[in-house]
């Protein structure tokens, strides 16, 4: 049985326009056609979104908040950020894509 997918695929519907742009964007510049390859690629896309959103959490409430008792602390959303960032990274290395390779 073969990896590569007999439909050309498409991003998944519940991306943001920005990571449909992304996805499509790397897609279309790799031979990503295999069904690890898309799900690493869908992985790092939904990983940029959950970014995004934390990012404008902090952008709209800070980096640190105040707990009940008073005491300053991070923002929750810092650490969705960081962990998102870290998935996102993480499937774009796994997808080993190496820029200027087809050149």
């Amino acid at each position: 049985m073969s990896d590569r997918l007999s439909a050309k695929p498409t991003p998944a519907k519940h991306l943001s326009l920005e990571a449909k742009k992304l996805w499509q964007g790397l897609f279309n510049d790799y031979s990503l056609n295999d069904a690890a390859g898309l799900l690493l690629l869908q992985s790092a896309c939904e990983a940029y979104d959950r970014l995004q959103e934390a990012r404008k959490v902090l952008d709209k409430e800070g980096a640190v908040v105040s707990d009940r008792w008073g005491q300053r602390k991070p923002h929750p959303a810092a650490g969705v950020e960081r962990d998102a960032r870290t998935q996102m990274h993480s499937a774009l290395r796994l997808l080993k894509l190496e820029p200027g390779a087809d050149d």
